[in-house]
């Protein structure tokens, strides 16, 4: 502290720990706890950061899918996360605009997990976010070689052009720390600091969504299912009833950016209006939310973006990797991770930490997830067709074997592409 001419001033010095870490994870949500979790198969030096402290909420769907549910398992987590506080999926209800619904059991099949050369049953979980991420933190603390939570990252450290640590402070000390590292992982979301340091960050309507979300009890017809309702008030979009432990629900609505200003829609108004309609009014005619509804916007990966450059990587929704179509961005988070270990692991090994050495990560999650998140966008196109997502409803409904199609492609065990060929929608017009 150095006292002036009658003005006061203060230096923060920077402290900067010794420590070289080959892996500093920006974020410990799902993708930078699963990565930590991965680099210690690795024997990766690994340093994990986070502004918050756990547990807090998240806001989600708070849905676990199939794929995430692989992962889980090579882990060796799947047990406990099956005995927190939440409820099992083992049905999906897709309803239709003109109100018609098909009630797909997934028991019937078997998932067919590309990525962890798996074949495990088809279930999911609904979990809470604020216990989910409270417990894949709680893992990966365990097994990183350090974990600050409490711990805002505002600047990135570069050397040479390329990334190789990280600067910021504590909650509620005014010493700035900087801590060094061979690779850092952006992990913090939609708002990733490590992207717009790096010069990443694009906000772009037309690849974004705005979901809000809210807790209710006393949500009547909750069982074993997840509902995804495509309806009139918030096509293209979806309206979805999530059901959670001690019989609370999570209800909630998501729609593009471009939709939303193209309509002037009020997302709070349009969800009580859905809620309030002949088709759900008596479903909630003794329900109670237990918040005010809030949102949050999701980066779907309807384009390919970088996610990579000299010393670091980008996970999850900083990487833009939420599915187009069902909002779903968990289980592409935790792919990330397990694709971002592998190279950074070979980067050390190389010792190699250019942009052009770690473009493997990029071509490896996208060879994984792009062909599915290019049919995910063209099925997000097609849901702007009233017509077209009535037919399919409505005839797997009623027509078994259209039922299992529409499964197995959840599954990957039959191509999504057909749900994108023109021919399909003739030959259900035939049937």
């Amino acid at each position: 502290m150095f006292v002036g001419a009658g003005n006061l001033s203060f230096v923060v010095m920077t402290a900067i720990e010794n420590t070289v870490y080959d892996l500093i994870i920006v974020g410990a949500g799902p993708a930078g706890a699963t990565a930590a979790l991965y680099a210690q198969r690795q024997g990766l030096k690994t340093l994990l950061l986070d502004k918050d402290r756990f547990p807090r909420d998240k806001i989600c769907g708070d849905a676990l899918s199939g794929k995430s549910v692989a992962i889980l398992l090579e882990l060796g987590l799947l047990e406990q996360v099956r005995a927190l506080p939440g409820a099992a999926i083992n049905r999906i209800v897709f309803g239709s605009p003109d109100h018609s619904a098909v009630d797909i059991d997934l028991s019937q099949h078997v998932l067919h997990s590309s990525l962890t050369d798996q074949e495990l049953p088809m279930e999911g979980f609904v979990i809470r976010r604020q216990v989910f991420d409270h417990f894949l933190f709680q893992q990966a603390q365990q097994v990183a070689d350090a974990c600050v939570e409490e711990f805002s990252v505002r600047d990135l450290v570069f050397a040479d052009g390329q990334v190789c640590g990280v600067r910021g402070r504590k909650a509620g000390s005014d010493e700035e720390v900087e801590y060094r590292g061979r690779v850092v992982l952006g992990c913090e979301g939609f708002n990733s600091v490590v992207a717009r340091k790096t010069g990443l960050y694009r906000h772009e309507s037309e690849h974004w969504l705005v979901a809000l979300r809210c807790y209710y009890e006393n949500v009547k017809g909750l069982t074993d299912q997840i509902e995804l309702h495509f309806v009139d008030e918030i096509l293209p979009g979806y309206f979805w009833i999530f059901p959670l432990e001690n019989g609370y629900a999570n209800v909630g609505i998501g729609l593009g950016h471009n939709e939303i200003k193209g309509h002037n829609t009020d997302l709070k108004e349009a969800l009580r209006q859905v809620i309030a309609s002949d088709a759900f009014c008596q479903r909630f005619a003794q329900a109670r939310p237990l918040e005010e509804p809030v949102g949050w916007n999701l980066p779907i990966g309807s384009k390919r973006r970088q996610v990579h450059g000299a010393g670091f990587l980008l996970l999850g929704d900083a990487a833009g990797l939420i599915d187009p179509f069902t909002g779903e961005g968990i289980a592409n988070a935790l792919y990330s991770a397990r694709f971002a270990v592998q190279a950074v692991a070979e980067a050390c090994a190389a010792n190699d930490f250019s942009a052009a050495f770690l473009r493997r990560y990029e071509q490896r999650l996208w060879a994984s997830l792009g062909d599915e998140l290019k049919i995910s966008t063209q099925l997000r196109r097609l849901g702007q067709r009233r017509s077209l997502m009535n037919l399919v409803i409505r005839k797997a409904a009623r027509n078994a074997e259209v039922s299992d199609l529409i499964c197995g492609m959840l599954a990957n065990s039959v191509p999504r592409r057909r749900l994108v060929n023109p021919l399909f929608y003739l030959r259900l017009l035939l049937r």
